[in-house]
């Protein structure tokens, strides 16, 4: 059941870390942190359903927990045994959330943190495998907007989803996913209650970027902003924080038209938009010239029905955008290879221009991929 009342805008405008993020300067759990955020009573016993069940009594107690059961144990080898270090250091942590600080450059910040960080440590291996599976391709002649941020000083960006994912790094001992991470077969009792508070995936500043940059018309003087159909948009927080989205100073960019597209098959604890519309994906490309002219964003596609191949084969757009796994567990598009190797082998028409870490959450590899229409 969706949580009663709830203001999205109100929420944003009200939103402060210092209040509603855990930290020795407020004193709170983050039960406490959540409940008061969302305004859920002491007596609310809300069961959070994703890989498992848990409510937000019991994830606090798994939390004050720490490294009991092996709930911390995010670091081993292919064959799930512990490594000799398997914890990461709190600077270690720190360097892998400040990659994802709106104020950064992807690029650069990836080649930063590999080049800081010193041999035989996590943060060298997981460095390595994050700049080793960045891809960025040059713009399409089409448009001449990079797709990515530049570095700049820190900009306004209010993502709450992002401040507590930054708080969950520190207090589940996580600083980024490395090649075992595909072998993780168990997530943590925190995951849940992002699941259905923010969503599957956290979105960046750049990732956000992204999707904005693909929306601008080639000549925004005589054409309109291309809409972003979030198809299977969940409870709808990346759409709400698109359309909130800060554009850029100096750029001539148009406001986002974003439409968020459900099936309603699943609930959730939070709704971050009240326009949803309640259809299938396919039958809703089929009743909208298959996507002509729009941006796909897929959020973490089901792996199972079927769904992402059909909804991908029935866009007729010249831009797809899927935030998922990057790593071979199967959790997201397809169970038994990665959304970019199965569009490589079916969609001929379609060339990868991006795929960039995301902020995974424990035990996950996560990341933005960018697909464009080949010109002929």
């Amino acid at each position: 059941m969706a949580l009663k009342n709830f203001n999205p805008d109100k929420f944003l405008q009200e939103w402060s870390d210092e209040k509603y993020v855990p930290s020795q300067h407020n004193g709170k759990t983050f039960e406490e942190c959540i409940r008061a955020a969302f305004n859920i009573p002491e007596n609310d016993t809300y069961v959070y359903r994703a890989q498992g069940e848990t409510t937000l009594a019991i994830t606090q107690k798994a939390i004050n927990g720490k490294r009991a059961h092996g709930l911390h144990n995010w670091y081993h080898d292919e064959h799930g045994k512990p490594i000799d270090q398997p914890h990461p250091s709190p600077e270690e942590i720190s360097a892998y959330t400040s990659l994802f600080s709106p104020s950064t450059s992807p690029p650069k910040a990836l080649k930063a943190f590999a080049a800081n960080a010193k041999s035989n440590t996590l943060r060298a291996s997981i460095s390595t495998h994050l700049l080793s599976r960045f891809h960025y391709s040059t713009p399409t002649p089409s448009s001449s907007t990079s797709l990515l941020p530049s570095r700049k000083p820190a900009r306004q960006h209010t993502n709450p989803a992002l401040s507590l994912w930054t708080h969950a790094c520190h207090e589940l001992e996580w600083a980024g996913p490395w090649p075992a991470t595909t072998y993780t077969t168990h997530a943590h009792h925190l995951l849940p209650i992002f699941y259905h508070h923010f969503g599957c995936a956290v979105p960046s500043y750049a990732a956000l970027h992204v999707l904005a940059a693909l929306a601008q018309p080639p000549k925004p003087s005589k054409q309109p902003v291309r809409p972003i159909l979030d198809i299977g948009s969940g409870g709808g927080y990346w759409t709400l924080l698109l359309r909130r989205f800060p554009l850029p100073q100096g750029a001539q960019w148009k406001p986002l038209d974003v439409r968020a597209v459900d099936s309603g098959a699943s609930t959730y604890r939070v709704r971050w938009v009240a326009d949803t519309v309640v259809l299938d994906g396919v039958r809703y490309l089929e009743q909208n010239a298959g996507g002509r002219g729009c941006v796909l964003l897929l959020v973490y596609p089901p792996a199972t029905g079927g769904f992402t191949e059909k909804v991908l084969r029935a866009f007729e757009g010249d831009a797809v955008v899927v935030a998922g796994t990057q790593n071979g567990n199967g959790f997201t598009a397809f169970r038994d290879q990665g959304v970019d190797e199965w569009v490589e082998g079916n969609l001929a028409e379609f060339g990868l221009t991006l795929r960039m870490p995301l902020p995974s959450f424990a035990g996950k590899d996560e990341a933005l991929f960018v697909f464009q229409r080949k010109k002929e």
